[in-house]
């Protein structure tokens, strides 16, 4: 642009004031980041591929963020998750807090599968999005607008915090969150990236934004006072909680407390900002769920004792209430009291509520060990339990325990590993994903979906030892019901022919050969790339 001194100065607009005159010294950008930027915005975006992912967000700079992710989350056989997306889980979280907002960054048809998903979840809350496009993604635009959107956002009769979440092709473009102000007008803001090629499922995807709601907390705790739990500080010595329960779960885990002098505290993730400094003020961590590794990395940062496994089944309560008990110092007697108190409830709750018959186990919630361990104890037959989870130092014991009775846990399980598993063992249950359920009742083998009719049930002490009878006995009992359906619709069709056909179904075997050679061609590009 030709200004009216008659210099040329590229990149200003009609300026009002002196502003326009100052030097700029324009720098040269790396060709490669820039090059490999636009392949991602420009050529496919999300549908890029892992690697070309990946790769791009590490030219942008993202390497450190990526990395923690590889410490946090290993990587399982296979190099995307195989459930929903990943950032539905951080997003739930911030959804059921109050008074904290969401806002995504990401391409429009993600935003749209996740507020979708999240709005059939009960999520009765706005979802704020930046929207983008190419331009805006390659020059940084896009910052400026999610910057723009928090400041407008950010008021603190509204709002305690605001997150913002960067998805896959933000990330691998480099938009840089943590160049957002950390706060503003007194209204928090906490910018974390969860892209699929980084966290392998929506259920660690819950872990990166609660280690980063307990780091932001945990900085506030140490730079001065801060505000108290709504209910007050607790009079005894509490244990916070790792992963999401059953309503009544915390407060059983309280009751079960209570006979050592102690108290159950919040559980994270928390339903409200201040729950945190109450959280991190705890006397020790009972990690539930044990996969949450970066808010673990955090309690132990604040000088607070993890405790693995969970109170489930007689075994477990046992095992559990007594390292609650070292934990805290707690007299042998008084440990020994809880025990008397409860032990005998669990028992007899387990022998009114037996399960006879062989299932097979599997989902990404988490918990899929625990609930293993409180259908054993059951009496059914656990041969095969699958978890897409990672394995770690806090699930060393369930795991342990049931490698003791005989199951073969598998971690990072597959979808692949899961439907192998149904076809080998023929169980007269299977508890899976919707995937695995349509698998095995194909098959006129019952099923139960792991998520809304297992997980959605208590666990812990004697409310959750007789809770899965009523349901897993009802779905065993119904097979012959399958066969009759699987017979009634025998002849059909599947997969690409399913229905009902007048004449024969058109194949196009040419379409089919045609795609298994774009197979077959990215394998083989992908092996070349593992050679390299």
């Amino acid at each position: 642009m030709t200004m009216p001194d008659g210099q040329d100065r590229q990149g200003y607009e009609v300026g009002y004031d002196e502003t326009g005159n100052v030097q700029i010294v324009e720098g040269r950008p790396r060709e490669a980041s820039q090059e490999v930027v636009k392949a991602t915005a420009l050529d496919g975006g999300c549908t890029a591929g892992a690697a070309t992912m990946e790769a791009a967000a590490r030219e942008a700079g993202k390497s450190d963020i990526l990395d923690q992710f590889a410490q946090d989350y290993p990587q399982g056989p296979h190099d995307q998750p195989q459930s929903m997306c990943p950032a539905f889980g951080s997003l739930r979280v911030g959804l059921r807090m109050k008074r904290v907002a969401t806002v995504l960054s990401g391409s429009a048809c993600c935003v749209y599968g996740l507020t979708f998903v999240s709005h059939f979840y009960g999520a009765r809350r706005s979802v704020g999005y930046v929207p983008f496009n190419s331009e805006t993604l390659v020059t940084g635009k896009l910052f400026e607008d999610i910057r723009d959107s928090v400041h407008e956002m950010a008021d603190p009769a509204k709002y305690d915090a605001i997150v913002v979440t960067n998805l896959c092709v933000p990330t691998a473009s480099g938009v840089p969150l943590r160049l957002l102000p950390s706060e503003i007008n007194g209204v928090r803001i906490v910018g974390i990236d969860v892209p699929g090629f980084g966290v392998p499922t929506h259920a660690e995807a819950k872990d990166v934004l609660a280690g980063a709601m307990l780091n932001y907390a945990r900085q506030e705790i140490a730079a001065g006072p801060v505000q108290a739990p709504v209910g007050g500080k607790s009079d005894r010595p509490t244990v916070a909680m790792l992963g999401e329960m059953f309503p009544a779960d915390p407060m059983m885990i309280g009751a079960m407390l209570a006979p050592l002098g102690l108290a159950a505290g919040p559980t994270v993730p928390t339903r409200e900002w201040r729950e945190l400094y109450a959280a991190l003020d705890c006397g020790a961590v009972a990690a539930i769920h044990p996969f949450y590794t970066a808010s673990i990395r955090e309690f132990e940062a604040a000088g607070r004792q993890i405790i693995g496994s969970a109170p489930v089944g007689y075994h477990g309560t046992a095992a559990w209430l007594k390292s609650i008990g070292e934990a805290f110092n707690v007299p042998a007697a008084q440990v020994g009291g809880a025990l008397n108190a409860f032990l005998p409830a669990v028992k007899g709750a387990l022998e009114g509520a037996r399960i006879d018959g062989t299932i097979t186990l599997s989902g990404y919630e988490g918990s899929e060990l625990l609930v293993a361990r409180l259908l054993i104890e059951s009496g059914a037959q656990v041969p095969y339990v699958g978890t897409a989870c990672p394995k770690t130092p806090w699930s060393a014991d369930d795991a342990a325990w049931l490698e003791g009775k005989g199951v073969k846990v598998k971690f990072r399980a597959s979808l692949e590993d899961d439907l192998a598993a149904v076809d080998a063992i023929k169980p007269n249950l299977a508890i899976g994903t919707t995937p695995v359920v349509q698998h095995a009742k194909e098959r006129a083998i019952p099923a139960l979906y792991f998520t809304n009719l297992i997980s959605a049930r208590p666990l812990m002490g004697p409310a959750g030892a007789g809770s899965l009878a009523q349901v897993v006995n009802a779905a065993i009992g119904g097979a012959e019901k399958m066969s009759k359906m699987k017979a009634f619709f025998e002849g059909v069709g599947r997969d690409d022919t399913a229905g009902v056909w007048e004449g024969s179904p058109n194949l196009r075997p040419d379409f089919r050969a045609q795609h298994q050679k774009k197979l077959d061609k990215a394998a083989r590009a992908a092996k070349a790339a593992q050679m390299i």
